[in-house]
Order: C-alpha cells, then sequence, then structure tokens
C-alpha cells in the first residue's frame, strides 16, 4: 500500500483529497503548509507527496526545494496540484522539475491516473537503481597501481584520468571507485570536454535506452548527484560536472 502526503492550505479540499485517495486503497497523511509536511517526512516513509503551491508560511515551490535538497527524499515523486492555471505557471513549475502539474479543479480519474503514473515510474526508477547498486565494480582495497600513461586507452582532462579499457578512474592521483553506469557517465563528458550533452544522449550511453527528456532527466539527476560525491565535491556543489539547465550537462577541467 503506497503512502501517499497531500498538502493543502484548505481543511475542505484536504479532506476530499483523502477520501478519493483512501478509497483507492492509498494510504494518506494530510498536512495544512510546507512546515507541517516537512514534519510528516521526517517521521514516516511516503511514496508520492502532491502539494498545494499558494501555501502559508512555506509554499509549494519551497517545500519542493527542501525536499529536492534532501538527499533522503529526492527520490519522492512530487506533484503539484494548485488553482494556478496560467501558462508561465506550468511551464515554470515543470522548469523546477516537479514529476507532474495537475490544475484545480481535477476530475478523480485524473487525479488517480497521475498519482498512479508517477508511483509507477518510482518504481522503475527505484529497480533500476537497485540493478545500478548490484553492479558496482569497486576495488577491494585502494590501488597502489602506477597511472596508466596517456594513450589510446587513457583519456585527461586537467586532473581526471580515465582509463577506458580497465574502467578506473583517478582525480588528482586519487583513484575513485565508480559504478558501471557511472564510469559511461563520465567517459562520455570526458570525451566531450567542455560540450554540453543533452541527458536524452547521455541515458543512451549509461543506460541504453532511448526516452524522452523529462525521463532521461529523471533518470539522471540522482546519477550525476552520486557522481559528484563519488568525485569528492560536497553536497550543493556541481564540481567538475556541470549542469546547464534545459540543456544538459558538461565537464570542465577540475581544479588540481
Amino acid at each position: 500500500m503506497a503512502t501517499i502526503l497531500v498538502v493543502d492550505d484548505q481543511p475542505e479540499l484536504l479532506s476530499g483529497l483523502q477520501l478519493t485517495l483512501e478509497a483507492a486503497g492509498y494510504q494518506v497523511l494530510v498536512a495544512e503548509d510546507g512546515y507541517g509536511a516537512l514534519e510528516q517526512l521526517r517521521s514516516t516513509a511516503v511514496d508520492l507527496i502532491l502539494a498545494d503551491i499558494a501555501m502559508p508560511e512555506l509554499n509549494g515551490y519551497q517545500l519542493y526545494e527542501q525536499v529536492r535538497a534532501d538527499p533522503q527524499l529526492l527520490r519522492i515523486p512530487f506533484v503539484f496540484l494548485t488553482a494556478r492555471a496560467l501558462a508561465s505557471d506550468v511551464r515554470y513549475g515543470k522548469m523546477l522539475g516537479v514529476d507532474d502539474y495537475l490544475t484545480k479543479p481535477v476530475k478523480p480519474e485524473d487525479l488517480l491516473a497521475a498519482v498512479e503514473g508517477r508511483l509507477r515510474r518510482a518504481r522503475d526508477l527505484a529497480l533500476l537503481w537497485s540493478e545500478e547498486q548490484a553492479s558496482k565494480e569497486v576495488a577491494a582495497t585502494p590501488s597502489a597501481e602506477a597511472l596508466p600513461q596517456p594513450g589510446a586507452d587513457a583519456l585527461e582532462v586537467g586532473p581526471l584520468r580515465i582509463a577506458t579499457a580497465q574502467h578506473r578512474v583517478w582525480l588528482t592521483g586519487r583513484e575513485v571507485e565508480l559504478s558501471a553506469r557511472e564510469f559511461r557517465v563520465l567517459e562520455l563528458l570526458a570525451r566531450h570536454p567542455g560540450e554540453v550533452i543533452a541527458p536524452t544522449a547521455i541515458v543512451q550511453v549509461s543506460h541504453g535506452i532511448a526516452t524522452d527528456e523529462a525521463e532521461a532527466s529523471a533518470l539522471l539527476r540522482p546519477m550525476i548527484r552520486t557522481l559528484r560525491r563519488r568525485l569528492g565535491y560536497a553536497v550543493g556543489e556541481m564540481g567538475c560536472i556541470e549542469n546547464v539547465r534545459s540543456v544538459g550537462y558538461r565537464l570542465v577541467i577540475p581544479e588540481d
């Protein structure tokens, strides 16, 4: 049974949404503002967040930003349900990266279709993530071998060195342990330093699938964050892997 957190400052609407979702078999948590939602998220595992935008104290946009900034919460599907129906509002919500944008009033069947679709997609992504974890190719102990010399088997971007045949990476002399997919992403970016590569092109290499930009971005976001951490960058830092909004990712020369 999936658990859905519904966030809205209108009690009557909140109650109606809760009844609709519970009738469809979901477990429902409710909050009347963003701060209440964060308290729920700290204490209970949630499978999807359905939130209004115009709320007091902490609005829907701010709630979304805090959720996506938390590594423990960033994989939870997030859907806006709002009276803001202007095309500019919808575009802005989608630009933020929200998983879906529904406008009030919404038909129960449309609401349930959106919820089930996002939950199904989250399950698929969770399966991919599990496969990613299972396929990690990491060394049992740090290698004492010398770095590979430049040549057909080596890529160099500043202090970043990649041994393509060995599937090994060093940054400023330190070996970096990467999964197979993380390695393929970094290798692709390193072969085109300074160039912006679209998410769809990256996913074709990393996952071996052809998909649209929204799905490709959803697949890549957690992987890029993890890749940056493995390279030694702190949470919130892009490091040498820059995100060019609405375009893609590029590798810049890392600092020594």
